[in-house]
């Protein structure tokens, strides 16, 4: 299992500078909010994208993958009857698959909430069309496309891994998984994150794991416990990327980035 820092956590900092603390830290990656590069980094030109990968090469990291997906440029929506609206969040959607395996990523995850909120059947069968057509992208890139269950109210379409899966399984393309992000899980599922992680890893279903306490801040920065956790990655046999994922950074950035992996990391040792 390899530690990657969401940078939105550092987005303040200029990239070359994300990349040297995140590393200086011991982080082995980045995932990357495309918002952080600008409202129309899915369309960034070639030299651009050789800065990030040489910032990172540089600096020792790797571009784990990409989350937010939606959250620039503004208005798009994944749900929305407007079918022009819904083509470009598509376009996006496949832009950003093809960033992220150009930037050497494995995964992107599709959180978003606010752009795929759903009052209807008919919204839910637009996100499906999206995610399915987002799956075909991925496929051709060699990259895993997640669709993350998020807590409620926050998001009303697709609160648990069960609903996630149902997609994955209905749509069958292996390109489209899902993933756990455990303030989600420890607010949404019906058992420990834990023993979710046990029941649903075996399923070969989830692609990627996000770490937040349910205070919304980093893991070891509340009350949710992480060692359990970190044992039952290790005895499911979890090999992938680790993303710490805050939404509340104290008391900055830089110093919320080096206490979640102070935290997670001695963890891990402990249970090496």
């Amino acid at each position: 299992m390899k530690l990657s820092l969401c940078n939105e956590v550092i987005r303040d900092l200029p990239f070359d500078r994300q990349c040297a603390l995140a590393a200086g830290l011991g982080y082995h990656g980045l995932e990357l909010a495309p918002f952080t590069l600008g409202d129309d980094a899915w369309r960034m030109p070639a030299a651009r994208r050789a800065d990030i990968r040489r910032s990172c090469r540089d600096a020792g990291l790797e571009v784990s993958g990409l989350h937010w997906l939606l959250a620039a440029p503004a208005g798009l929506s994944i749900t929305t009857a407007d079918r022009a609206v819904w083509r470009q969040s598509v376009d996006v959607l496949a832009a950003s698959v093809e960033l992220c395996a150009e930037l050497g990523g494995t995964y992107l995850v599709h959180g978003s909430p606010a752009q795929r909120r759903a009052s209807s059947a008919d919204d839910r069968s637009r996100a499906e069309e999206a995610w399915l057509l987002a799956a075909e992208q991925a496929a051709a890139a060699r990259v895993a496309y997640c669709i993350e269950p998020l807590a409620a109210p926050d998001c009303n379409f697709v609160n648990t891994l069960a609903e996630a899966a149902e997609i994955v399984r209905r749509l069958g393309n292996p390109a489209l998984r899902t993933m756990i992000d455990t303030l989600a899980a420890g607010l949404m599922e019906p058992e420990p994150v834990a023993d979710a992680i046990r029941r649903w890893m075996p399923t070969g279903l989830l692609a990627h794991v996000q770490f937040n306490d349910r205070n919304r801040r980093g893991p070891g920065q509340g009350e949710d416990r992480f060692a359990p956790v970190v044992r039952a990655l290790r005895e499911t046999g979890y090999g992938g990327w680790i993303a710490m994922e805050p939404f509340v950074y104290e008391p900055d950035g830089p110093s919320c980035a080096a206490r979640m992996i102070g935290y997670v990391a001695g963890l891990m040792e402990a249970q090496a």
